[in-house]
């Protein structure tokens, strides 16, 4: 297995140099492990003729990048080669200056890595957060594919005695159901009930290349169990509580929180707030609205109750 890794120096010497001696990410997952036969690299571009399956597990917002880079060997990729996404988020499509308004609106990152490299995309999403899968504690996921025999394989790789894997065709539901639960899990217990509510109604927008999903998806790990799991844990939850109880800004947080890591609540729901304003639906969706004006400092905290007071639901 080869991991890119972007290249950063720690304590004098390159962080990709440090995985392949010691075998451990002593920066952003100290303590841990690696095998022996993960290979780090900073050369993405020379990944693109050796892969025979792409793993995306990045922050989204840096998934575009890395596929234009990727993109460069894409006539030399590997025959039967495709790409699996562990990424949850959402892409927001730029509108082109003098288009009219075309070439705007949100993307599915399965669907932008389909279109950047030119190859099929399965997706794995689930109720477990990453250090507890690195710990080795029993977890889940869900791998969406509508190749039932890729979706055996990935299964078959991703798979062990305690990181279990589910399977379904609904890629676009599995997909869904993370890019609501990063959102909406942004602000805990208080969501979970008018929050699954919304993340359900947004699993049937058409954002997918179907624009449908099935409903049985929100009973999978990626979907009911997922959202409970970010509302307890995970760290969107805690830089959350940081954001609201210290004052300070979410780019020092992750600094002092996330050694440098990047948060993809916020601009999750940033991208989404954006959807669903350029649909006119953010009185659909209030809660989803609430969380990222409350990341810009438009809505103070204490006026989430208010949103959940006013929910459409209880109308």
């Amino acid at each position: 297995v080869r991991m890119w890794v972007f290249e950063e120096t720690v304590d004098g010497q390159p962080l990709s140099g440090i995985i392949n001696s010691r075998h451990e990410n002593v920066k952003y997952l100290p303590g841990i492990a690696l095998p022996d036969t993960l290979v780090a690299t900073p050369d993405l571009p020379s990944l693109g003729e050796w892969a025979d399956i792409f793993v995306f597990v990045l922050p989204h917002q840096f998934l575009l990048p890395a596929c234009r880079t990727l993109r460069q060997q894409r006539a030399k990729f590997r025959s039967g080669a495709y790409a699996v996404s562990l990424i949850k988020g959402i892409h927001a499509a730029r509108r082109r200056r003098g288009g009219g308004g075309a070439g705007g609106g949100l993307v599915l990152l399965s669907d932008l890595i389909r279109q950047q490299l030119e190859v099929d995309c399965a997706v794995l999403m689930g109720a477990n957060l990453a250090p507890e899968v690195a710990q080795e504690t029993f977890c889940e996921a869900t791998v969406g594919s509508r190749d039932p025999s890729r979706a055996r394989e990935l299964k078959a790789l991703f798979e062990t005695n305690y990181f279990r894997i589910g399977t379904t065709s609904d890629e676009v539901g599995v997909e869904l159901c993370a890019r609501a639960e990063k959102c909406g899990g942004h602000w805990g217990r208080l969501l979970r009930r008018p929050g699954l509510r919304g993340q359900h109604q947004g699993g049937h927008h058409p954002v997918g290349p179907d624009g449908n999903d099935e409903d049985r998806t929100f009973f999978e790990s990626c979907g009911i169990a997922d959202l409970v799991t970010t509302c307890y844990g995970g760290r969107n939850r805690r830089l959350a509580e940081a954001f609201v109880k210290t004052g300070k800004p979410i780019s020092q947080l992750e600094d002092e929180l996330l050694n440098g890591q990047k948060l993809q609540g916020p601009q999750t729901a940033a991208e989404v707030y954006t959807g669903l304003q350029a649909a006119d639906r953010l009185a659909e969706f209030p809660l989803m609205a609430a969380v990222h004006l409350i990341c810009e400092r438009r809505l103070a905290p204490e006026k989430f109750i208010d949103t959940l007071r006013n929910h459409p639901e209880h109308a």
